[in-house]
Order: C-alpha cells, then sequence, then structure tokens
C-alpha cells in the first residue's frame, strides 16, 4: 500500500511539475546537458529518491557551469535532468559524471512511476557497478518517443566532488576512452620506468638521494593511479577502509619522499642548517596527518584540505631553499630547476583546484600530471648529472669508480631507450590515427584533427631535442646519409611555418633560389631539423612584424653546392650578453622571459651541433628589441640525374609485394595497416613476436620484414638472427629486414645493422619514407646478376 501510494504521489508531481521541467533531447537540444541540469545540497540529510521527487521545497538550482566543482565537502548532492527520444527507434547513451573517488554516485531513472536504481562510487564493490569502468560512468537506454527523469545522488567523505556531466553516443565514448588511455599511457609508463630505473642506480650507488627519488616517483604514480580509479579498479574491489584512504595516504608519502629527496640533492644538512628544522617540522606535520587519515571519518575529513595545504607549504620551502642557494651563489643543477618549476606550476595549478580556486578544464584537472611528467623528465636528468658528481667526488677509488661509471652508462643507456620507445610508442599510434583522418571533408573535424596532429608533432619534436642533447652529450649525434630533393623539402616546412606566422598576424616572406639542385646527397632530416628550428625561434620571439626566410645556392668545386640560409625576424631581438651564450643548451630558461615564449630551449644547440656536423658555419646578428638575422651555409653534395625507369612504381605493376610486419602492439599494429592498406600492391600479414614471424616464414614467401624489436617471447633481434643463420626455409633465408622500432639511440641502430638486417626506422613512421623503402627492398633480388 505504501509502494502504492508513493507511485500515485510520483506521477502527480510529475504532471504537476511538467511544464516546469527543461528537457533535454541529445540530438535536437542546443548546448550541453549540464546546461538543462539542475542540483541541490541537502547538506547531512540522507533523502531517499521517494522523498527527493515528493519534496517541493529543496530548491534546485541550475548547474551554473560544465565540470562543476563543489570543493571539499561531506555534504549530500541530488542532480536532477530529463532525457528525450523522439524518434522512432531506441537510442544508447553513455553518461560520464563524477570523479572516480567520489563515495557515492547513484543513478536513478524514471519512467511511467517505475524507478530503476544504478550503484556507482568506489565505496561499492566494483563488481556492482552497471559499467565496468574506472570513472563515474551509467549506460542510458531511451526507448522511442520517451522522455524519463534522472536523479543523480552524489556524496564523498571529504574529498572535492565535482559534478560534469558527459553525455556521449556508444561511439564517441569508445573514441574519448581511446583518447583518454594513449594520455595516461604515456603518463602512467614515464613514472614507473623512471622510478624503477633509479632504483637500479640507488642499488648500484648506494646514495639515498635515488632511493627517496625513486619513491616519490612511485608515490605519485600510485597518488594519481588512486585519483584515477585504478586503484580502485584492479587492487581494492571490494572499496572498504584501505580504498576509501588511498588517496590520502598516497598524497602524504609524495609529499614526504619529495621532501627527503630535496633535501638530500641540494644538501640541507650542509648548506641550510635552519631550514632543516622546517624539514623537520613538516615531516611531523605529515605523520600527524597521517594518523588523523585512519582516527576517524571526521578527522579524516580535515584531512583532505591539510593535506593540499601542506603540499602548498612543502613547494613553498624548497623554493625557497634555491633561492637562499642561489644568493649564496651555490651552483645548482639547471635540469633540477627546470623540473621543479614543472612540478610546482602542476601541483599548484592542481592544489587550487582542489581549493576551487581555479575552475575546472582539461588542463587544471590534468596539470598535476604535465607537471609531474615533465618534471621527472628533467629531475630525471639532474639524477644523470648527479652520477657524474659522484664519479668525480670518488676519484680516490678510480677502479671502483670505473667499474661503476659502466653500470650508469649500461643504465643511461637503458632509460633513454626505453624513455625514447614509451615516448614515440603513443606519439606514432596518435599520428597515424589522425593523418588517415585529415582526408575528412568536414572542416571542423579536419581543424581538430590538424590542432592534435601539430600538438604531437610539438611534443615529438621536444623528445626528439632531448634525446639529441643526450646524443651530444655522449658524443653520439651522427648524420645518415641518402638522396633527397631538398626544393619540395624546404618549401613544405616553409609552408608550415608560415601558416603560424599568419596566425600571429605576422607577416611572411619565402624566397628560394630557381637554380636549387634537383638532388642532393646527405642527411635529409637533420638538414631540415636545422631549418625548423630556426624559423620555429622566428615564428615564436615575433610579435609583430616579419619574418624573412631566403636560400640561395652557389656551385663549389668537387660536385658540391653550398645552400646560403638567411632567416630574419622583426622579433625581441638579442642582448650581446645572451647572444654569447645563445648556442648553450638551456639558454632559454636563464633568460628573463619568465617562460612567456615557451620550449625547453635545447633548439639552437642542437642546430650548431648538426651545422658542425654538415662541416658548415652558423652566425648570428641580434639586437635587442629589433630583431634578429641567422645566416647558415651548408654543403651538400650534388646527385647527378640519370635516366631511369621509376622503380618505385615497376614492381607494383608487375605483382604484389608480399610483406610480413612484426609488431606486438595492438596500437601500431593498427597504424601500420592503415598505413599499407594505403597501397593495393602490398599485401601484408601481421604477426605478435619473433617466434610468430619464424614460423611465418618457414611455412610462407616473403619480399620483406618489417621487424619491431622489442617484443615478448622472441623479440626483433633474436628473430633476425635465427633469420640470417638459415633457421627458416631457404627461400626466405636472404629476405630484406628493416627495423621498425621507437628506440632511436644511436647504439640501436648500430646493432641491427651489426645483426643483418638491411635498414632502420623510426616511429612515428613517416608514409613516404616506408612506401620508398619497401619498393627499394622488394626489388632488390630481381636487380642481381647471377
Amino acid at each position: 500500500m505504501k509502494k502504492l501510494t508513493w507511485l500515485l504521489l510520483a506521477l502527480f508531481c510529475a504532471v504537476t511539475f511538467a511544464q516546469d521541467k527543461i528537457v533535454f533531447n541529445p540530438k535536437t537540444s542546443k548546448g550541453k546537458l549540464y546546461q538543462y541540469a539542475s542540483f541541490v545540497n541537502v547538506e547531512d540529510n540522507t533523502l531517499s529518491i521517494e522523498d527527493v521527487v515528493a519534496s517541493k521545497n529543496l530548491g534546485f538550482k541550475p548547474i551554473p557551469s560544465d565540470n562543476l566543482s563543489l570543493g571539499f565537502t561531506s555534504s549530500n548532492y541530488w542532480v536532477s535532468f530529463s532525457l528525450e527520444n523522439t524518434s522512432s527507434s531506441k537510442n544508447t547513451y553513455y553518461l560520464e559524471t563524477a570523479r572516480p573517488v567520489t563515495d557515492l554516485a547513484n543513478l536513478y531513472i524514471l519512467n511511467k512511476g517505475s524507478v530503476t536504481k544504478y550503484q556507482s562510487g568506489d565505496q561499492i564493490p566494483f563488481n556492482k557497478r552497471q559499467v565496468a569502468h574506472r570513472s563515474t560512468v551509467f549506460k542510458l537506454q531511451l526507448e522511442p518517443n520517451t522522455v524519463k527523469d534522472f536523479y543523480l545522488e552524489l556524496s564523498s567523505d571529504g574529498e572535492t566532488i565535482n559534478v560534469p556531466l558527459n553525455l556521449y553516443t556508444e561511439s564517441e565514448f569508445l573514441i574519448a576512452n581511446y583518447k583518454q588511455q594513449l594520455f595516461l599511457g604515456l603518463f602512467y609508463g614515464i613514472l614507473f620506468l623512471a622510478g624503477i630505473v633509479y632504483l637500479f642506480f640507488y642499488s648500484s650507488l648506494s646514495n639515498k638521494t635515488f632511493l627517496y627519488y625513486s619513491c616519490y616517483v612511485l608515490s605519485i604514480a600510485l597518488m594519481q593511479g588512486a585519483l584515477d580509479g585504478f586503484i580502485y579498479q584492479y587492487i581494492f574491489t571490494n572499496a572498504g577502509f584501505f580504498n576509501s584512504k588511498a588517496v590520502l595516504v598516497s598524497a602524504l608519502l609524495s609529499n614526504f619522499f619529495l621532501l627527503k629527496y630535496c633535501e638530500h640533492f641540494l644538501k640541507i644538512d650542509k648548506r641550510l642548517k635552519v631550514l632543516k628544522n622546517i624539514f623537520n617540522g613538516i615531516y611531523i606535520a605529515i605523520a600527524v596527518l597521517f594518523i588523523m587519515t585512519v582516527i576517524s571519518p571526521i578527522t579524516m575529513e580535515a584531512v583532505y584540505p591539510l593535506s593540499n595545504l601542506n603540499g602548498l607549504i612543502s613547494l613553498l620551502l624548497i623554493l625557497t631553499s634555491l633561492t637562499i642557494l642561489k644568493v649564496k651563489k651555490v651552483k645548482i643543477d639547471p635540469f633540477f630547476s627546470v623540473g621543479i618549476f614543472f612540478l610546482v606550476i602542476g601541483l599548484l595549478g592542481f592544489v587550487m583546484n582542489n581549493l576551487s580556486l581555479l575552475p575546472n578544464n582539461f588542463y587544471t584537472l590534468n596539470s598535476a600530471k604535465f607537471g609531474s611528467g615533465l618534471e621527472v623528465i628533467f629531475l630525471s636528468l639532474s639524477m644523470t648529472n648527479l652520477i657524474k658528481k659522484l664519479r668525480l667526488e670518488n676519484e680516490s677509488s678510480q677502479e671502483l669508480a670505473l667499474i661503476r661509471t659502466k653500470e650508469i652508462s649500461e643504465l643511461k643507456s637503458y632509460f633513454m631507450s626505453n624513455m625514447s620507445h614509451e615516448l614515440r610508442t603513443p606519439i606514432n599510434a596518435i599520428l597515424g590515427i589522425v593523418q588517415s583522418n585529415l582526408d575528412t571533408n568536414d572542416p571542423e573535424v579536419k581543424e581538430q584533427y590538424q590542432t592534435i596532429k601539430n600538438a604531437s608533432l610539438s611534443l615529438l619534436s621536444n623528445v626528439n631535442d632531448i634525446l639529441d642533447f643526450e646524443k651530444i652529450e655522449s658524443n653520439q649525434l651522427r648524420l645518415n646519409t641518402n638522396k633527397f630533393k631538398p626544393k619540395q623539402l624546404i618549401t613544405d616546412i616553409s609552408d608550415n611555418w608560415k601558416v603560424e606566422a599568419n596566425k600571429k598576424g605576422l607577416n611572411y616572406i619565402f624566397e628560394i633560389d630557381s637554380e636549387i639542385p634537383e638532388t642532393v646527397e646527405g642527411d635529409a632530416e637533420r638538414f631540415i631539423q636545422i631549418i625548423n628550428n630556426v624559423l620555429s625561434n622566428a615564428v615564436k620571439f615575433t610579435l609583430e612584424g616579419t619574418i624573412v626566410f631566403k636560400l640561395k645556392c652557389s656551385s663549389q668545386p668537387n660536385g658540391f653546392n653550398r645552400f646560403s640560409i638567411q632567416i630574419s625576424d622583426t622579433g625581441i631581438g638579442m642582448t650581446e650578453e645572451v647572444k654569447n651564450n645563445v648556442f648553450n643548451s638551456f639558454n632559454q630558461m636563464r633568460n628573463n622571459h619568465k617562460r612567456q615564449f615557451g620550449g625547453i630551449g635545447l633548439g639552437l644547440n642542437i642546430v650548431e651541433n648538426l651545422v658542425n656536423l654538415f662541416e658548415g658555419t652558423i652566425s648570428i646578428e641580434s639586437k635587442l628589441n629589433k630583431g634578429t638575422n641567422v645566416y647558415i651555409d651548408i654543403p651538400l653534395q650534388v646527385v647527378q640525374e640519370e635516366a631511369q625507369v621509376q622503380k618505385e612504381q615497376q614492381p607494383s605493376q608487375e605483382k604484389s609485394i608480399q610483406i610480413l610486419v612484426v609488431e606486438d602492439n595492438r596500437l601500431n599494429q593498427m597504424v601500420m595497416k592503415k598505413l599499407l592498406s594505403a597501397n593495393l600492391s602490398f599485401n601484408f600479414t601481421i604477426v605478435e613476436n619473433g617466434k610468430e614471424a619464424l614460423d611465418e616464414l618457414n611455412n610462407n614467401t616473403y619480399d620483406l620484414v618489417l621487424m619491431d624489436l622489442q617484443m615478448p617471447i622472441m623479440d626483433g633481434y633474436e628473430a633476425t638472427k635465427a633469420i640470417r643463420e638459415g633457421k627458416i626455409s631457404t627461400l626466405n633465408k636472404d629476405i630484406a629486414i628493416i627495423a621498425v622500432t621507437a628506440d632511436a639511440m644511436p647504439k640501436t641502430k648500430d646493432r641491427v645493422l651489426e645483426i643483418g638486417m638491411n635498414d632502420y626506422m623510426t616511429k612515428p613512421i613517416d608514409k613516404n619514407e616506408l612506401f620508398d623503402k619497401i619498393n627499394q627492398f622488394s626489388i632488390k633480388p630481381k636487380l642481381k646478376i647471377a
């Protein structure tokens, strides 16, 4: 009888307020779902859905913004909205709402007097969720020609509550998750790799700085994993006591290990004894906060804002220590300062967002990830400098120092090689997918894909700069020799920067010599990198005026041609002091631009080293607030063109090319499928490791193998050795093998060529380069003379 009474009341309320409700139709309504929703704070009152529906005086208010932040709170909140389906078919949507760490997030669906309830929140067993996802996600189904009312119940134990109302179709939900996984995979990959590698350093050097740094990086990964819902999804799946405290415990641990790391790295005990007492005071505060976390729910609620405040105080203490040391003229590793800068910016944004001092958006919500990721890269570089310093401080033990140096060098190479692999692999996937979708006819979608492409290329450029810097430091940077047509490459890179210059309202002038040789011999990639880095600086440091790019060519003895490049701008210019240091690494970090122009300051340092490798010259003229002129001369060997049949197209006309792709990463497999499918003359088979490749080569005949290097069961090195040693069918014994890897270190290239591979490519994969190599090596056997 009670249930019947309530149902009648619900129907009455629904009819009474039908005219006041704002209904959202996902297909026809303008704006977003949050603009059609309302919320109310019922404070400590625990209301049932019956109470909420029946009450007329709760005071629901419109949601003022997307991803509304309610701050640190233990109050109970209700959100109300209605969805309409006016079509003749059933529609399915996914609703993504509160943060993964929200304790309670229940969804009630009212439809014709009936109520359906779906549970979520990280204080229920994971298997009770409607959708098995780390985030708070619900699957909504709207029957044809229906309107359904939805109520969302939210509460937490003091953590920040956010109220996003992101409604996706099934395909949109899959795409959003895919992009998110790429971002998170890159972030966590960097953290875990750095944490494990520096544990190895600690075991080798027995220096606590490495131990605290490793523990800090791993605790950051643990804290972010708790905030992102991974701890709940994969470890504490039954929720409960430990899961509810995972965020606070990991946050306090990361705070503690960061301070211990900085204390040891900066030698606070010896250099700043007064501040040592403040460090100890914060350690005590962290211990108190930890105890408060486990005493009771009331004290735990207070820990959320207090731990964030304590984090801010810790950052101020680190910055104060750095400032005092610089005043005392104590030399601080520049990588350490840059890393701390990124950490401060990232965590400051994260903490201020938690304190509701900054609005919610993608950047503020992920500022800690951006800051921590970049911080790990630069602090890792600072740790390599610490290794060098330790080696010099132990000159009295030469024999031991040599052993340790060898171990450190191997670990450093391993770290840089894996960093290259882990960073390039997701970038390869992003660029592969973007390039395959840039042909769309939708201008808005095309612009979005172009933005992703440009951002990915910018990230790749920074990654390459860091890796090139490492090669310069280890004297491993060198050029490759190949034939290329310079005019098209130069025009393409000029067109790219012309677009960027025009976006800033700058005039862009490009003048190229009509006598430029058709084909030259040299390192095309490095040649273009020189021009790209200088043009990048010209556009970046020019706020108004003109960019001029001129290229002249002149014949030289012995078949060489001198490419004379002039890039001029009307930008901020340089003082004599800055100009004298412009080719030093991280020069931009030393200038007083307050990070206005971005970048990591390695561009011109790398340019100078590359120009020297080309046996060319570079000089700079600049005046403060007047502009800069960069002059570069590079000699290149001219290739005399001969009348030849175009071999690239001939094989595909005669017969198809049989290609074996050996790649374990599913994203890279997808990219390779899209690239190879663009040429109808390519027939390809994909296997996931070296052992499967050997089995395939024993049973079928192929023209070419595209071989990844890092794979489970049997890697690319082992598989290549087995092929060259004749452990497969004789038909494929001399097959061409091209390494396709995300590892861009010089030692890797040397190694693959030594074991018998024919060529080497790095990810992200360039489609034209890939097709050229396939055509080149697949026709080789046909050109052999018996």
